[in-house]
């Protein structure tokens, strides 16, 4: 009988199973504190349970535990950037951030990525498979058992698509904002999406309070093909209308995530098309100096130029800001570890 992933649970769904097991109900409060607030990553570390009982939750029940396989530390402003080896020896980023308002985590959703946006090195080697609940909750809960520091922001940002991993996603959700646990505000996470619509508008329909943010990178259909594929699917038409309807069913503004690529999006009718959109969805934009990756030739826009396209969004009333650089000298880039550790263990292999 395979085992239960019982991080994956949320409290009604161990107390269901608790009581199958035919124990009493209120091992179910103890154990969800030991898994969501204490941190735990084995039955034998719940020291309020008896010996006999730890050993049969382990019988029944694996616990899924992130092991880090590399970390490092960016000499510029401390961001941290970790390599977790999974159960199954694949491997996630995670990226820990400390910000005046509070450390930030920025987490991955899939073992690589099948999205193809050109920029991105995640999705070099395609996409291996789905994270679980329980694996995107552990990228947290290592990292602040490492730091010793509360984690109040999260961003499910890093590698993989999490609107196509959208069940385990609305679960993660549910559990990382429990008051039984870690009790994150919805308001301090943020969910990106390259824009398949349909998750885009059932996501709305949960009407949560966390925010949404696109991945536009282009104001047209023919420049946004050339950058991500999906964009031969959804046109910028269907995406407003599903940023309108998020907005309808949430009342939360849309962030536009905006990689700005010299000579490539950053010209004078991007500008007044971006201007265009943002103003019709009343968007936040976040302008991104795009991350240069070896594998492609794209190059980031020169900083006076970026400040220069902030400052003509922001005279034409339209919200803004630019994503502070973290860790740019520690392979700062979504994939750019784990392409590198990939690599060194096939030329050992």
């Amino acid at each position: 009988m395979d085992k239960i992933d019982i991080k994956s649970l949320d409290f009604n769904e161990l107390e269901t199973v608790i009581k199958e097991l035919g124990l009493q109900k209120f091992r179910a409060r103890q154990i969800y504190d030991w898994l969501h607030k204490k941190l735990v990553t084995s039955f034998d570390e719940m020291t309020n349970l008896s010996a006999d009982l730890r050993k049969s939750l382990a019988e029944h029940f694996d616990i899924t535990a992130c092991e880090v396989a590399r970390m490092q530390e960016s000499k510029l402003d401390g961001t941290r950037k970790y390599l977790f080896k999974l159960a199954d020896g694949n491997y996630v980023e995670s990226v820990f951030m400390r910000y005046h308002h509070g450390n930030s985590v920025c987490i991955s959703s899939q073992v690589g990525c099948r999205m193809g946006c050109r920029f991105c090195a995640s999705t070099l080697d395609g996409l291996t498979r789905n994270l679980a609940p329980s694996e995107m909750l552990d990228e947290i809960y290592r990292i602040q058992v490492l730091t010793g520091e509360r984690v109040s922001n999260v961003v499910v940002m890093g590698t993989g698509e999490p609107m196509d991993n959208y069940d385990s996603i609305l679960k993660f959700v549910k559990l990382l904002t429990d008051e039984n646990g870690l009790n994150i505000s919805q308001r301090n996470i943020t969910v990106s999406t390259c824009g398949i619509v349909e998750n885009m508008k059932r996501l709305a329909d949960e009407k949560l309070a966390i925010t949404l943010a696109l991945s536009l990178h282009s104001v047209t259909d023919e420049k946004r093909r050339e950058l991500m594929p999906i964009a031969n699917k959804y046109s910028i038409e269907e995406l407003m209308e599903a940023c309108e309807y998020y907005f309808d069913k949430t009342g939360r503004r849309i962030t536009f995530e905006y990689a700005l690529v010299r000579n490539v999006n950053d010209k004078d009718e991007d500008l007044k098309g971006l201007i265009k959109l943002a103003g019709r969805v009343k968007a936040h934009v976040n302008l991104i100096p795009v991350n240069p990756i070896k594998e492609r030739d794209y190059k980031e826009t020169a900083h006076a130029d970026v400040l220069a396209f902030k400052n003509k969004l922001e005279k034409s009333g339209i919200n803004v800001t630019i994503r502070r650089e973290m860790g740019r000298d520690i392979d700062g880039a979504c994939g750019q570890l784990r392409k590198k550790v990939l690599s060194e263990n096939h030329e050992e292999a």
